[in-house]
């Protein structure tokens, strides 16, 4: 993505879908009109008509974490004014753990996990910028020029996780917020951190339909697909994986990250075909999507060509909304690719069509 996308989180003013041609197809291609034509959703070269959103621009993670003695030792003891600051928002036990902290402590981990969630509440808002407070800290020119923008809303978020990694430049990693790339004609995950990549335009009843390969995971996790999306509004922090209903690739995980949910969703998912296909093949994928009725059914083909099996279903009338699709990267160090990513809107058919 361009540096505009970062700063800006994703949120590109006119994008719409590339209508250029997918390599390898061979039919014309129309709009997607309810004609019962597909359309490309990405050009296989760039990634217009798709917005970025990384959650390591708004908050810390403990993979970010370079120098953990360092860290805690700052926080529990450090004079200077942004320790200071922090130290008087953590919790008490927190606070009071930190000053004994050791790697080798049974809730080092722990200890860890807790300062983080307990600093994030602070990232969130309102800006911790304050003249005096970073005196002597060195600001990235990114920083510098955000400080001045006296920003709103989730960009005051972004602000101040420049700010405590400009604070904290030998215990903390400076997060990169580019989560995907196109790498050979797909598009990469590139590992940096959690978050999605999702699609410019919103849809309600559809086909979608790609081909992908998990790479390798350092912590490994399946490779996801989220429908069912709440596109983020104005300055609002957007929801954790877009609130969607996740599909797992390609053996049917599932989550479901509505608000007040965040939980596997076992009342609403039904497993069609139990299977173990390999996640490192690339494996062709449909998902029929109906957000007026609140369904989604997944199919999976492997090796791509070959039948398909329908292995996932969904069903919550409540859950459907008419929304953007997303990739997502559950966590860092995950590296997938998706390549020939058509969307079918109102599909004349309401089945499963690779399936036979």
């Amino acid at each position: 993505m361009r540096d505009v996308d970062r700063r800006e989180f994703g949120r590109l003013a006119g994008m719409t879908a590339a209508g250029c041609w997918l390599a390898g197809t061979s039919s014309v291609m129309g709009q997607a009109d309810g004609s019962g034509r597909a359309v490309p959703l990405f050009d296989g070269k760039t990634l217009d008509g798709w917005l970025d959103i990384e959650n390591n621009a708004t908050l810390l993670s403990g993979d970010e974490i370079a120098d953990p003695g360092g860290f805690a030792s700052r926080l529990a003891t450090g004079t200077d004014g942004v320790s200071v600051m922090l130290r008087g928002k953590l919790e008490p036990l927190v606070r009071v753990d930190l000053a004994s902290y050791s790697a080798g402590n049974a809730n080092a981990k722990a200890l860890l996990q807790a300062t983080v969630k307990d600093i994030n509440q602070v990232l969130a808002g309102p800006s911790i910028y304050d003249a005096a407070r970073f005196a002597g800290v060195m600001l990235r020119p990114e920083t510098a020029e955000l400080v001045k923008a006296n920003p709103q809303g989730v960009r005051v978020a972004r602000l101040n996780k420049l700010l405590l990694e400009d604070a904290y430049p030998a215990e903390l990693q400076k997060g990169a917020t580019t989560g995907w790339e196109v790498k050979d004609g797909a598009i990469a995950s590139t590992g940096v951190g959690r978050g999605v990549l999702y699609t410019a335009k919103d849809y309600g009843r559809y086909r979608l339909m790609f081909q992908f390969r998990h790479v390798k995971g350092s912590p490994d996790h399946y490779a996801c697909v989220l429908v069912f999306c709440a596109r983020p509004q104005g300055d609002d922090v957007p929801l954790d994986a877009l609130g969607g209903i996740q599909f797992g690739l390609p053996n049917g995980n599932h989550w479901d990250y509505r608000t007040g949910m965040n939980n596997l969703g076992d009342a609403y998912f039904s497993t069609v075909t139990k299977t173990k296909l390999e996640g490192s093949a690339w494996t062709q994928v449909e998902i029929l999507v109906d957000a007026t009725r609140g369904t989604a059914r997944m199919a999976v083909a492997q090796p791509v060509g070959s039948k398909a099996v329908e292995v996932l279903d969904f069903k919550d009338a409540s859950a459907g909304r008419v929304g953007p699709i997303a990739l997502q990267m559950h966590n860092a160090g995950l590296f997938d690719e998706y390549k020939d990513l058509t969307i079918e809107a109102d599909p004349k058919e309401d089945r499963l069509v690779t399936v036979g």
